[in-house]
């Protein structure tokens, strides 16, 4: 019963006309974000962030999670109708989706998207009602050190699960520590890393971080590899699914969600790896793998499925252990932290509205999105015609305006600049800027507890192991690197084998 009187509080608050039509906003702009190549929902949360001030927190929440999930849905719209994904995660879906739209299914296709989306985001919704309290409640009993091993569990996993080298994964997450750590220190009040700037005592804005980082760097990289679109769409037909459709989408759906609902509270990129595993089970559980790259309907249920589950199941370690799953779900940590909430177990009793509006706003968000997108195709097709270099300086003038509405320091919009300029370098490195931001965002929760509980313990380091739960946290993040260090180290030893021959 309780989870029926939390739901229809949750239903309340979401339901106010002011926070449905953020959210609808939200999934809009999130879709278009989708849509568009290139900027990507943490970019376009982290333009959008300063708007956000203003408003309530649970409007501001509600507004920016729709953005994440609309952005999981729009990709598969692109990637299906012109081979152009505009989400990663929605690469595996135009690999079947674009060949049933050749073959005249993109209707079809296009359904099969949104009724998988649907469905698997209402599941994974109600999971994230159903295990976010007893998991707050077990968050309740954790101490300094406990929360310190949880977050070098989650600094260490999203180093695992990223892309490319290791090394470089791992000294994003220093430097971004390292940026975190600028300012006063939180006992002494000490400057650290101020070079003089008085503007840095406190801190450097979370948002110049995110939309240097992420934005700016992001629209310097597109105009950099900007090319003509050529957009060539026929008329989509037929939009509903036969029975015999409906038969072959049914499992790969269920399978799809569940995978998702379990990868999504992974840190690091649980949707897109759910949606990669997704179609790889999909294609082995086939009773007729040849047809997939040809059009095969599953190919494009499973992984949507496994795209939108994950999106909404990466909440469950931000609303119960305010520990960021990816770097989306650290902006939203941000958007907490300005709007003066602290995120965590301690949200679902402090802020029962907001918790559970939340989660009720992901079932309207869901609706929103069927009703919303398959109508504005068209429209959304149009949107790629557009010019880069049209968009951009529109786009650099509405971040740079919302961020210095904050504070009304023009320091900040410096920090933009020059922070987009390292952004962009980083990426022309190979170094994934994602990890950057998570240790920007967990660098100052990892000094507060790791100098908590050395006070606590009075200087004995041994505390985090003689406590099980911390133990058993850091026994996972030192299993996580060896598994992410094997491949690379059985790769070297292979090609020495193989030079010696």
């Amino acid at each position: 019963m309780d989870l029926l009187a939390n739901l229809a509080l949750g239903f309340e608050t979401a339901l106010t006309p002011a926070n449905i039509f953020y959210c609808f906003i939200g999934v809009l702009l999130g879709t278009l974000v989708g849509v568009l190549p290139g900027i990507g929902p943490t970019g376009a949360i982290a333009i959008l962030l300063p708007i956000t001030f203003t408003f309530e927190p649970v409007t501001a929440i509600i507004m920016l999670a729709g953005i994440y999930y609309g952005a999981q849905y729009g990709g598969s719209t692109t990637a299906i109708l012109i081979n152009l994904p505009g989400e990663s995660s929605s690469a595996v879906t135009a690999i079947d989706g674009y060949q049933m739209a050749r073959q005249g299914r993109a209707g079809p296709a296009l359904a099969t998207a949104a009724l998988g989306s649907f469905f698997a985001g209402t599941v994974a919704t109600m999971l994230v009602a159903v295990a976010a309290p007893p998991l707050a409640r077990l968050a309740l009993q954790f101490g300094s050190a406990e929360y310190f091993a949880l977050i070098v569990l989650g600094l260490v996993a999203s180093v695992a699960l990223a892309h490319g080298s290791i090394i470089k994964a791992l000294a994003m997450i220093v430097l971004g520590l390292l940026l975190g750590m600028v300012g006063q220190d939180i006992y002494t009040g000490t400057p650290r890393f101020t070079f003089g700037f008085f503007e840095l005592y406190s801190g450097i804005n979370f948002v110049s971080v995110a939309v240097g980082v992420f934005g700016l760097a992001e629209i310097l990289r597109n105009l950099e590899n900007e090319t003509t679109r050529s957009v060539l769409v026929k008329k989509v037909e037929r939009l509903w699914l036969s029975k015999d459709d409906f038969r072959r989408i049914a499992m790969p759906v269920l399978r799809g969600t569940g995978l998702g609902s379990i990868l999504g509270i992974l840190p690091g990129g649980g949707h897109v790896l759910a949606s990669f595993a997704s179609y790889s089970i999909e294609k082995k559980s086939s009773k007729h793998p040849e047809q997939f790259g040809k059009g095969a309907i599953e190919g494009v249920a499973g992984p949507e499925s496994a795209n939108n589950a994950a999106a909404q199941t990466s909440f469950i370690p931000l609303l119960t252990l305010g520990i960021p799953a990816h770097p989306v779900m650290a902006l939203i940590i941000g958007a907490f932290i300005i709007q003066g909430i602290q995120p965590g177990p301690n949200v679902i009793t402090s802020e029962p509205a907001l918790f559970w509006g939340v989660i009720a706003s992901m079932w309207v968000g869901n609706i929103l999105l069927v009703i919303l997108n398959l109508p504005l195709i068209g429209l959304w097709v149009k949107m790629l015609t557009i010019p880069y270099r049209v968009l951009f300086p529109a786009i650099i003038a509405f971040a740079c305006i919302g961020t210095f509405s904050i504070n009304l320091n023009a320091f900040d919009i410096y920090a933009i600049a020059v922070l987009g300029i390292i952004g962009y370098v980083l990426v022309k490195l190979d170094c994934e800027p994602a990890p950057l931001l998570l240790g920007f965002v967990l660098g100052p929760l990892l000094e507060e507890h790791l100098r908590r509980a050395m006070i606590i313990s009075r200087g004995d380091p041994m505390t985090f192991l003689e406590r099980p739960i911390s133990a058993g946290l850091l026994a996972l993040a030192a299993l996580a690197i060896i598994v992410s260090i094997l491949p690379s180290i059985r790769r070297k030893r292979d090609e020495v084998f193989v030079e010696e021959d």
